[in-house]
């Protein structure tokens, strides 16, 4: 087989270094915003993203633009799931991010996407998420969310 042309945006990524300093500030900025979600604290989590931040349920194809957009976003989990909880598995951060994988439980309380409609029970799922990191305002620049739902509603 061929080999592809790589896209000139994916070789900038491979591309791209760090130094200590830099990497250091990437794990706290997502140790932040790991700690501002589990206490609910939706501008404590608006102050680790850009200003034109992108959440994307890549999955469903859904889309929040700004920080607008990732309020709204976060709104709708928060009450959605009102005692989530996140079970890290594996991180991984670099010049690009960081991406982790988590197993998730909760309680599905109100309406959440277009999964079907909440019974107030308890529901558990893996989900990926890569925060892309812009070295520029070094902050992140959204999160990019894959999940596959376990029990107890089937999408």
């Amino acid at each position: 087989m061929r080999p592809t042309k790589v896209p000139a945006d994916v070789v900038k990524l491979l591309r791209r270094r760090t130094d200590a300093a830099e990497h250091a500030a990437i794990q706290k900025l997502w140790i932040a915003h790991s700690f501002a979600e589990a206490a609910h604290d939706i501008p404590g989590l608006m102050a680790t993203l850009t200003d034109d931040c992108v959440y994307t349920i890549v999955n469903k194809d859904m889309h929040w633009h700004g920080k607008e957009g990732a309020t709204r976003f976060y709104q709708h989990l928060l009450t959605s799931f009102p005692d989530i909880h996140f079970d890290l598995q594996n991180i991984v951060i670099g010049p690009q991010g960081v991406f982790e994988e988590a197993y998730v439980t909760g309680t599905y309380r109100s309406q959440w996407l277009d999964i079907p409609e909440p019974a107030g029970q308890p529901v558990e799922f893996n989900v990926t998420i890569l925060f892309p990191w812009d070295p520029e305002q070094r902050l992140f620049a959204g999160e990019r969310v894959y999940f596959f739902l376990k029990s107890p509603i089937n999408t």
